[in-house]
């Protein structure tokens, strides 16, 4: 009997499209805590940028499509708490009023985790095998810390790295201005809360910033590229698997 658990792993459109690498990172991390890992061919969008702009039909087939995907798997395991809290606490909302598939949202909802919570509080986790020779930042992104309570799980496995120190940002839960679409309707706003966000990780002294959701990074890593600051982005799970050396973000 086989008693390690399968694992299904959202990839989300970004890692996809932009950061592949950041998937095969998440994998060769399952892998190494256990688990059977596999990625559905039939997933798609989490939804996210329907739902919250209001196309509720939309959202409704696109989450459909991701609980069908996905429900035959143990475990839902997320890069991202942005795609993760999508799945965990609104497929449930979309889903109220529907009897027949509000119990499938809510038991997928059950089961699905960020990556870096996943393998700390489930799998029990508590260091990996990698050197990564640098100070770095860790950015909170706003879903991972208030929707899925993702804060001291990234830093626990980080801090297990051999050569890493890390600095800790004095506004660490203050939102990077990215938001998904709010960086799209209100580039003004978003753009002042970048800057401020690049201010505070600048003065930290660090030399690399890394957190747990792409669109953030992408968003501070397009940002500091244009003001020609001199800053290396990385996702967590590229660090964690060992494979941060490799180019970072906005890099050939």
């Amino acid at each position: 009997m086989n008693s390690r658990p399968r694992v299904g792993l959202f990839v989300t459109c970004l890692v996809d499209l932009v950061r592949p690498q950041v998937g095969f990172a998440a994998v060769k991390l399952l892998e190494a805590a256990g688990c059977d890992v596999e990625v559905p061919a039939t997933q798609t969008c989490c939804g996210q940028p329907a739902w919250n702009s209001g196309a509720d039909r939309d959202a409704t087939e696109i989450a459909r499509n991701v609980i069908a995907a996905f429900e035959g798997f143990d475990y839902v395991v997320v890069p991202s708490g942005s795609c993760g809290g999508i799945i965990k606490r609104h497929y449930p909302e979309i889903f109220e009023k529907d009897p027949v598939w509000l119990p499938r949202a809510r038991a997928l909802a059950a089961k699905t985790h960020e990556l870096t919570s996943f393998l700390v509080n489930v799998r029990g986790m508590k260091s990996v095998q990698a050197e990564f020779a640098h100070k770095v930042c860790y950015h909170d992104s706003c879903s991972s810390l208030r929707e899925m309570g993702v804060k001291d799980q990234p830093r626990a496995l980080l801090g297990s790295i051999t050569g890493l120190t890390i600095a800790e940002l004095p506004d660490a839960q203050t939102c990077c201005g990215f938001g998904g679409l709010f960086s799209v309707k209100y580039p003004e706003i978003s753009e002042r809360m970048a800057d401020d966000k690049i201010a505070s990780v600048t003065a930290s002294g660090a030399d690399t910033l890394i957190g747990g959701d792409l669109g953030c990074l992408l968003h501070l890593a397009g940002r500091m590229k244009r003001q020609g600051v001199a800053m290396k982005v990385r996702h967590a799970a590229e660090v964690l698997a060992n494979m941060g050396g490799k180019a970072a973000l906005g890099e050939p």
